[in-house]
């Protein structure tokens, strides 16, 4: 028998969502094929869903199929240069009907304007999951170098330059990204692409603290007390100035002539965008990032060791959802004002717990599985397992857990316990990136690894015994 290609499997994808002429655009994340369709109605799901290689499929502004880490990518790839579809997301042409358009708002408003958010949100960040991926383990293995040679573990020159060299690689894109996040966030909003990242590039430049002092918005003594300087806002910030970038511009260039477009709108957009920018939302957002630090402080390093279990167990129990619905990147944003203000992230590894408890869930009902002889569950989660422990958790979610329905929640349940323990122990990373074994390298010092690798073990431990109590053979039937 032939073994079965990515095209064998995008043609049975084609023929399940309406055929090729209904794809809008494409694009992808780690584990999802995201497409946007012209009449979603020609979609059969169940069909769809029903596709070998297919693990499961999310019927959100975007029809998001999940086909596993890789697969994503090289199927999106086939839609764009074999078939020629465009990888812009939500790209419309200025021909459109009127009407069209208008009936498009109205199915966008029906989804809700807070899913709607967060999806934009997510679809913003997920073009940089990879640099984000590779950039946090340089940055953590940079970390964890320059602490081994503190502690005298290791020395010479080499370890040395290698501990630069990572920090190299890591800070080109972390100490960046305000400015991919004004770039992405300008495709998304149908800007020009270098304005949006010109905007972002303005929030973290030097000049901004001369500005500041000018008009007496510059604490010298406390700096992150300024009304105005670099980063204030974060990149929440970046992404609502970038969002009234492109609303300036669509509104000068209907109203620049053609001949003096090119020169006159780009510089009337910036000016009126940047003092808007720099004046207004910086010191806004930045305001609100600050509550939202506080608020997060709260539940989040409470010295109250009770506060700081019950919230880490409940974070981590129930962040799967939100990894189910694909807006997990969605938090993003809140990553980024912790590192910047806190100069650690302590939310990212409590909720990396969810995968691990979904790890031990599975290997639960893996060997229930084997017990009943059911081959088909059995080859599923070795599959998905290894992308499990790895941190990549969308295989188990969507051919084990959730299929099964109880699973899913006693997988939370479990990945509360690591979670708790993680929280309590005042764990905190670096950077943020996959969650699973992969990210060790990301926790701050060795303290922190060793805990996070606990956390891990124990979500693993309780996710098994939880499922293993609840679930029976008969369970298996009703895949």
């Amino acid at each position: 028998m032939a073994k079965r290609t990515n095209e064998d499997l995008l043609n049975d994808i084609l023929q399940n969502v309406g055929g090729i002429n209904n794809i809008r655009s494409a694009t992808n994340c780690m584990t999802r094929m995201r497409i946007q369709l012209n009449d979603d109605s020609k979609v059969n799901q169940e069909q769809l869903e029903n596709i070998e290689g297919v693990m499961g499929v999310v019927d959100a502004e975007t029809l998001q199929i999940v086909v596993g880490p890789g697969t994503a990518r090289k199927l999106t790839e086939l839609l764009v240069t074999e078939h020629k579809i465009p990888e812009n997301p939500e790209a419309q042409t200025e021909t459109e009907d009127w009407r069209d358009t208008k009936q498009d708002i109205k199915d966008r408003q029906s989804k809700g304007r807070g899913k709607k958010t967060l999806e934009t949100i997510a679809n913003i960040f997920i073009p940089m999951i990879p640099a984000i991926i590779a950039a946090g383990l340089f940055q953590g293995f940079s970390s964890l170098i320059g602490t081994m040679l503190g502690e005298g573990t290791i020395n010479g020159a080499f370890w040395e330059v290698t501990q630069t060299f990572f920090a190299l690689i890591g800070n080109s894109f972390l100490g960046y990204f305000a400015v991919f996040t004004g770039v992405n966030a300008a495709k998304e909003f149908k800007a020009t692409e270098a304005l949006g990242g010109m905007l972002g590039a303005m929030s973290i430049a030097a000049p901004l603290i001369d500005l500041s002092t000018h008009f007496g918005l510059y604490d010298a003594e406390e700096p992150l007390n300024s009304i105005l300087t670099t980063g204030k806002g974060g990149i929440i910030g970046v992404i609502i100035g970038v969002w009234i970038l492109a609303q300036i511009e669509k509104f000068v260039r209907r109203r620049i002539p053609d001949v003096l477009d090119i020169m006159l709108s780009p510089v009337i957009t910036l000016l009126i965008a940047g003092l808007i920018m720099v004046f207004i939302v910086m010191p806004v957002s930045g305001v609100l990032s600050d509550w939202l630090v506080s608020f997060l402080s709260i539940f989040i390093g409470s010295e109250n060791t009770i506060v700081s279990i019950l919230s880490g167990y409940i974070l981590a129990a129930v962040f799967l959802p939100m990894v189910l619905l694909g807006l997990h990147h969605g938090l993003i944003p809140i990553y980024a004002i912790q590192l910047e203000t806190l100069g650690g992230v302590s939310l990212f590894p409590v909720l990396a717990m969810a995968g691990a408890g979904q790890v031990g869930a599975a290997i639960a009902i893996y060997m229930i599985a084997k017990k009943a002889n059911d081959k088909r569950m059995e080859g599923v989660i070795a599959g998905g397992l290894p992308a499990g422990i790895l941190g990549i958790g969308e295989p188990l979610i969507y051919g084990v857990t959730l299929p099964m329905g109880k699973p899913f929640v006693t997988a939370g349940l479990g990945a509360g316990f690591g979670g708790a323990y993680v929280m309590m122990m005042g764990v905190t990373a670096s950077a943020w990136g996959p969650s699973g074994w992969v990210a060790l390298p990301l926790m701050q010092g060795t303290s922190s690894m060793l805990h996070f690798g606990i956390g891990l073990l124990i979500s693993y431990i309780a996710g098994f015994i939880i499922t293993r109590l609840v679930i029976k053979e008969e369970d298996l039937t009703n895949v």
